[in-house]
């Protein structure tokens, strides 16, 4: 059996945050599986269910994030799970929106989430790194307290499918099929790039300008000033 987390804040006026993106994680999985019911237990909200043919359990701590040990600890023990046997799905600054990392073990980061988990259990768990950006240091309790804005939706939607879709990858093992695969789901949904021969707007101009032509001179055929001259406009041959 594995234990899938998502960390998050309980209550209504946290659930847009890009903090509870492990929530969102963890409801897309169960949707996606047919896992619906939900108890109160263990100071969470606590599902089971199958994915991809392994018995899981689905947790998200209601102990707000910064006790989020707590519950996590409460079911693992009551299980018996192995710290191999969890994953935990968490907002993480330092990637870009949409970027993915799964690793075991590590530092915490400065998340609240992680800080109350690894002396509760340790650290040599699974961790899934959901990539929100970092908005600067003096912005960071806005950032991650603030909903996700409506043109996020752009990767964020694709990003809780395609996690939904490739937990078996996961939860066998395959952590870089399911990285790739998650990647390749929102490199879709990235921004065209700017057309760079397009007219720029005005009062701008683009890195790269396109020469201006040389000058069409009338430059003598032979003698001194046609070599001069030949040097100054690139004539051909030179």
């Amino acid at each position: 059996m594995k234990l899938l987390v998502g960390l998050g804040n309980p209550g209504a006026q946290y659930e847009g945050n890009r903090h509870n993106i492990g929530f969102m994680a963890v409801d897309a999985i169960a949707a996606a599986h047919g896992i619906s019911t939900w108890k109160s237990k263990h100071a969470g909200l606590l599902a089971e269910g199958s994915v991809g043919g392994e018995r899981v359990l689905l947790l998200k701590p209601q102990t707000f994030m910064n006790k989020s040990g707590d519950s996590v600890q409460q079911v693992a023990r009551f299980y018996k799970l192995a710290n191999a046997d969890i994953i935990v799905f968490y907002d993480e600054l330092d990637l870009a929106p949409g970027k993915v990392r799964v690793k075991v073990g590590g530092g915490n980061g400065g998340h609240n989430g992680l800080r109350s988990i690894d002396p509760q259990i340790g650290l040599d768990y699974k961790r899934v790194r959901l990539g929100i950006g970092h908005p600067g240091k003096e912005f960071v309790t806005h950032h991650v307290l603030g909903d996700f804005a409506k043109a996020d939706k752009a990767w964020l939607d694709p990003l809780l499918g395609e996690i939904a879709r490739q937990a078996p990858l996961l939860l066998k093992g395959d952590d870089s099929g399911f990285m790739n695969k998650l990647a390749l789901a929102v490199k879709g949904e990235e921004p065209a790039k700017a057309d760079k021969t397009a007219p720029a707007p005005k009062g701008q101009s683009h890195i790269r300008q396109a020469r201006p032509s040389k000058p069409q001179a009338d430059i003598p055929k032979t003698g001194p000033m046609a070599d001069m001259l030949g040097k100054l406009f690139g004539k051909k041959g030179d």
